[in-house]
């Protein structure tokens, strides 16, 4: 599956009911640490068919950004059953990315 763009009129649909895990990548275009995680979230999108990955380009969504109180990117979030189960700030590496799902 590809990843996901979300924005706020989609976000409650495509994540916070989603049947499905959702890993959610709060990014924003000039985040230099943004640009390298991209490609990896890239990989797990398509090799995972049991999670959803999204992205939420905090420039555009500042809405978003401070409902979840974004203040460093890229910030990963994984939401279960509409709740944050677990969460990271940085650029990690592919297996530490897994290992948040």
């Amino acid at each position: 599956m590809a990843v996901v763009h979300v924005t706020k009129d989609t976000f409650k649909q495509e994540v916070l009911e989603s049947q499905v895990p959702v890993l959610v990548d709060f990014w924003a275009v000039w985040c230099g640490p943004c640009q390298m995680v991209g490609p990896i979230l890239d990989e797990i999108a398509q090799e995972r068919t049991d999670i959803k990955v999204c992205k939420v380009n905090v420039d555009e969504e500042p809405d978003l950004a401070a409902e979840y109180r974004i203040m460093s990117i890229p910030a990963m979030y994984v939401f279960k059953n509409g709740e944050i189960t677990d969460k990271s700030l940085g650029a990690l590496p592919k297996e530490q990315i897994l290992e948040l799902l």
